[in-house]
């Protein structure tokens, strides 16, 4: 793909990432006398948001994906590149892909952020959750680990298959370990013969003073509760040291304890995708501690008005001295003003600085269980769960997935049941026990947890 190929007397937009961001960009320009095209190294757009409900069997990874080009189709101004952003040259206006280049007027960066584990080599011992590999491979643990209690006959050993351990107290990991505990308490319990799923431990781990740090104190208050109603042990204060393929070690004040688990989910934390030291390499644009980088109040970079990067990936701290949050909403309000602001430069006119309307966040805990921060309204319960079911599939892109989900989430509160529990993967078969071990009986039941 060369630059002659796409040359156009038209302004050239560049859009990196299919997500929230970059696709709401799009969707913008759809009708502006712009051609545009869409980098993204997968074929499809993500609903971040629930990916906790794939990794714990309640939806499957298409009820949360989109093909990018079905939802663009009929936007004839833009298309889709599947390829790799490498590199880019400011100066020449081009981005280097893995296979050619492109030339852009307006560059637009969404790449978002993937797990950080601070420092540790923790990824192959803990997977977090920003991709449907990462969900689907979250998945497989854990029903690998119910399969592997049933075949154990030590109860040291069983125990630790049934303990699983959700390290970060934020959204994520509050929905998760929810998740978790509806799953092994309510719809696994009669699928076993060996084991009593409802003696699983679920824990979650939290260094702040409390789960949800960034909601009101009222409302992590009600999170924590909710979640101990659902038998989730929720411990704050207390910072991980090191995990290995069967322990978690972590340390309460002055006390070092460790956790015998086989399970261990994380959620404690992002950094920035690789293309925010591209930038900051080539724009010279700077870095916060976890790589975001600090745009303008238009998004844009310090002397090269031309690059906007949104979602995520940017620092933005012009409303209010604190950086916004990482939700889908932030990234989907910058992807549309990035569209108004490249309008409203190619009539010769200037647009306000970026003003994010905060319209509150909300994490489910369980069924009938969530928070909602709706600035001086402040929700728990049912009606927040309520609220939370519907903006979901309200913001879920295509028809087809809303109306999917919308009947599934139907059938799995009125039956309590869970259809995509499947395993997958080169692990798929896990041998727990050595071939000549015998299989318990089913009067061999797990000892109780503590």
């Amino acid at each position: 793909m060369s630059d002659d190929a796409n040359h156009s007397s038209r302004h050239q937009v560049v859009i990196v990432g299919g997500g929230f961001g970059g696709l709401y960009a799009a969707k913008a320009l759809c009708r502006t006398p712009v051609d545009i095209t869409l980098i993204d190294k997968r074929n499809f757009h993500l609903f971040q948001p629930l990916l906790y409900q794939v990794a714990t069997g309640r939806l499957s990874p298409g009820d949360i994906s989109s093909p990018l080009r079905a939802v663009l189709s009929h936007s004839k101004n833009t298309k889709v590149v599947m390829d790799e952003v490498t590199d880019i040259d400011p100066e020449q206006r081009q981005v280097k892909l893995r296979e050619g280049t492109l030339a852009y007027d307006t560059l637009i960066v969404a790449t978002g952020v993937s797990h950080h584990y601070f420092g540790k080599d923790w990824g192959a011992l803990a997977p977090g959750l920003k991709t449907i590999e990462d969900a689907v491979e979250m998945r497989r643990r854990i029903f690998l680990a119910f399969e592997s209690a049933e075949k154990e006959t030590d109860p040291v050993k069983r125990q630790a298959w049934l303990t699983f351990v959700v390290v970060g107290g934020g959204p994520t990991g509050v929905e998760l370990a929810g998740a978790l505990a509806e799953l092994a308490y309510h719809t696994l319990k009669q699928d076993f013969r060996n084991i009593d799923t409802s003696e699983t431990r679920i824990l979650l781990l939290e260094g702040m003073d409390r789960v949800l740090p960034p909601y009101p104190p009222e409302l992590s208050a009600e999170a924590a509760t909710s979640l101990q109603k659902l038998g989730v042990i929720v411990q704050t204060q207390t910072l991980v040291t090191d995990i290995d393929d069967q322990t978690v070690t972590f340390r309460q004040g002055d006390r070092t304890d460790q956790i015998p688990t086989r399970t261990i989910l994380w959620a404690a934390g992002v950094k920035a995708s690789g293309m925010s030291q591209v930038l900051a390499e080539r724009t010279g644009a700077s870095l916060d501690r976890v790589g975001r980088v600090m745009v303008e109040p238009d998004l844009s970079l310090p002397n090269h008005p031309n690059i906007l990067v949104l979602g995520d990936l940017a620092h933005y701290t012009h409303q209010g001295g604190t950086p916004l949050p990482g939700i889908a909403a932030v990234a989907m309000q910058q992807g549309s003003y990035a569209a108004k602001l490249i309008r409203t430069r190619l009539r010769q006119q200037t647009l306000p600085a970026f003003r994010y309307s905060d319209g509150g966040s909300m994490a489910v805990i369980g069924r009938h269980a969530a928070v909602a921060n709706l600035g001086k309204v402040k929700l728990s319960g049912m009606l927040a769960w309520f609220i939370w079911v519907f903006v979901h599939i309200y913001y879920l892109i295509e028809f087809d997935n809303k109306l999917l989900v919308m009947i599934q989430w139907g059938w799995h509160y009125v039956t309590g049941k869970q259809g995509s529990r499947l395993i997958t993967g080169k692990d798929a078969i896990l041998a727990s026990n050595p071939p000549d071990t015998p299989i318990p009986k089913p009067s061999d039941q797990a000892v109780t947890l503590s």
